[in-house]
């Protein structure tokens, strides 16, 4: 089971490819210019979301840590605390 969702406030990314070059594993850059998150699809919202196994945590972290405008977001799935 999932111990996390890293989401991703699509809409306000400003495609500076931080987090493809921090964690290229799971982020990659759009033809739009903007950075999305490997195996997903956008939803209606605009988000980008992708559950995450612990073993995942740390570089995505490292991505969310690297968003000069905080559009990454890692949330434990159990509490709904947002780590970032």
């Amino acid at each position: 089971m999932a111990k996390y969702e890293l989401q991703h406030d699509r809409p306000n990314c400003i495609g500076c490819s931080a987090c493809a070059s921090v964690a290229p594993d799971f982020w990659k850059m759009n033809d739009d210019g903007k950075s999305d998150i490997i195996g997903t699809s956008v939803g209606l919202d605009g988000w980008e979301r992708k559950e995450l196994e612990e073993q995942d945590f740390s570089a995505n972290k490292s991505a969310a840590e690297s968003c000069p405008v905080n559009v990454i977001h890692l949330v434990k799935k159990e509490t709904g605390e947002k780590i970032i």
